[in-house]
């Protein structure tokens, strides 16, 4: 049995006809850049969100940058944020001169832990951008009330969250701006690279929608500086084949955790979902001591594994200046050693998921 660790092709082969479909139309028409697929998408985002806007762009990296521009972010600023998590997040603050400023993570679900929160925030802080790592989204209502207090703007990094919920409210619209990614590797992923903005916000919607097309409001007019974030025509509407299943494909997600996390209990660490809280396993990801020799084990067995993140943010050379070093957050070092991601898509049979689990067994025995 071939194991992959995401079977994109069962899930072309699943919606082929739909996704043909869907590419030929605009194949057909030949709008290939901000076509009527991409304000159709946009709807029926924001309608599965409950946000009131969704804006489509180029993609989840950018959805952070155009977020913090749409909110005035620049210079002298200081985010807030996670240092377990995708250079991505940390990336996007330092381009646009503000200072990411990190806090450690709850060790129970990886994400920011709210409780370290109030120490971390300055005069000079503008946002805080929270991660909802894995799948499952970080604390919002602890964090929300934080922000709230001090007149912050929250944005969330839900590149890996998209359709998992909290209190029954979508990622995307749990806080000021949402943001995710459709890289074709997430939950809902399109065939390159995509991503979208969201918010409940008309004024903060209007200067997202500018910023996205080179900071225009109407053509060869430019209010504010922008940039080129647009999502592509063809990528929105293989969205658009994809969401009529996406449900049904977050509940096999679930059902398929939840089995994983059965029969692996009693061996490894397994995910914890927060109370309140849906978990839409972008990675189903373990704990495990000396994770290389686990791995090899695996990959000798034919299970293919990877590690989400190993180097938190805080050591990556690109953030030396920050002079924060090992030791500085223990929690986001200590899982950054210890974490490893095994195969999950909507896709994977119970037989498959058998032999990883006896596998799994066999490399920690």
């Amino acid at each position: 049995m071939s194991i992959q660790f995401i079977d994109l092709k069962a899930q072309y082969q699943h919606l082929k006809a739909d996704i043909d479909a869907r590419i030929h139309a605009v194949l057909d028409h030949g709008q290939y850049i901000m076509g009527p697929e991409v304000k159709e998408v946009e709807e029926q985002l924001a309608a599965y969100t409950g946000a009131k806007h969704a804006i489509g762009v180029c993609d989840g990296t950018k959805a952070l940058l155009i977020a913090m521009m749409a909110l005035g972010i620049g210079p002298g600023d200081e985010v807030i944020t996670t240092p377990f998590t995708f250079i991505a997040t940390g990336e996007m603050i330092a381009l646009l001169g503000a200072k990411p400023v990190f806090v450690d993570i709850d060790p129970v679900s990886y994400n920011l832990d709210p409780n370290l929160l109030e120490a971390a925030i300055t005069p000079r802080t503008r946002a805080i951008m929270p991660v909802s790592l894995y799948g499952q989204a970080a604390d919002f209502a602890a964090i929300n009330a934080i922000a709230d207090k001090h007149g912050i703007a929250v944005i969330e990094d839900g590149a890996q969250s998209f359709g998992a919920s909290q209190h029954g409210n979508k990622s995307g619209n749990l806080s000021t701006i949402g943001c995710t990614s459709f890289f074709p590797s997430k939950p809902l992923g399109c065939y390159g690279d995509g991503g979208a903005v969201f918010t409940s916000d008309d004024a903060l919607a209007k200067k997202i929608r500018e910023i996205r097309v080179h900071g225009q409001d109407r053509r060869y007019h430019h209010p504010v500086i922008g940039l080129n974030g647009r999502l592509d025509t063809i990528q929105a509407a293989v969205l658009l084949a994809k969401l009529p299943s996406f449900a049904d494909e977050v509940a096999a997600r679930e059902r398929i955790g939840a089995r994983y996390s059965e029969l692996l209990k009693d061996v490894a660490r397994v995910p914890v979902i927060g109370a309140g809280n849906t978990h839409v396993y972008a990675q189903y990801t373990i704990e495990v001591d000396e994770r290389e020799a686990v791995q090899a084990k695996l990959k000798e067995l034919g299970v293919p594994t990877a590690v989400h993140y190993p180097i938190p943010l805080h050591l990556q050379p690109a953030f030396a200046h920050l002079g924060q070093g090992e030791g500085s957050f223990p929690l986001s070092e200590a899982a950054g050693k210890r974490v490893m991601s095994l195969p999950m898509h909507p896709f994977l049979t119970e037989e498959a998921q058998e032999t990883i689990v006896a596998a799994v067994k066999k490399a920690l025995g």
